[in-house]
C-alpha cells in the first residue's frame, strides 16, 4: 500500500461525519464501505450521480467520473465511487436529484413531448 490521505466525508442524508485514512490507490467509496462506512451509491462506475459529493477542501482525481461534466467538477464536485484521494480530503455528500438536475436538467423535463406529431397538432 502507497501514500494515505485522510477523507472526511461528511454524510448529509444521516448527518454523520467519518474520517478515515484512504489510500492514495484505492476509490474512495470502496475503501470507505471496506471500513464499515455506508454512503449512497448505484452504479459504481461512475456513471450516476448517486455518489455525488462537494469537495470542500483538497484534491482528488476522478478521471473515470463520465456522470459528472467538465462544468460540474470545476465547481467541485466529484463521484466518490471513482474518485482517488490526492491529498487530505473534506467531502459533503450531495442531494442526488440537484446533482442530476445541474448534469442533465437542461436536456430532460423541458416540456411536453408527443412522439411524431408537433405539439401544436392534437
Amino acid at each position: 500500500m502507497g501514500e494515505t490521505h485522510t477523507v472526511r466525508i461528511y454524510n448529509r442524508q444521516t448527518d454523520t461525519l467519518h474520517s478515515i485514512e484512504v489510500p492514495s490507490d484505492r476509490y474512495i467509496l470502496q475503501w470507505a464501505e471496506e471500513q464499515g462506512i455506508r454512503l449512497p451509491f448505484s452504479c459504481r462506475n461512475g456513471a450516476c450521480t448517486t455518489c455525488a459529493v462537494r469537495v470542500k477542501s483538497g484534491e482528488i482525481d476522478q478521471p473515470e467520473a463520465m456522470g459528472l461534466s467538465p462544468g460540474l467538477r470545476k465547481q467541485g464536485y466529484a463521484l466518490l465511487c471513482v474518485s482517488y484521494a490526492k491529498s487530505d480530503l473534506t467531502v459533503e455528500t450531495q442531494d442526488e436529484d440537484e446533482v442530476y438536475e445541474l448534469q442533465f436538467g437542461r436536456y430532460f423535463g423541458k416540456g411536453r413531448v408527443r412522439a411524431g406529431l408537433p405539439l401544436d397538432e392534437d
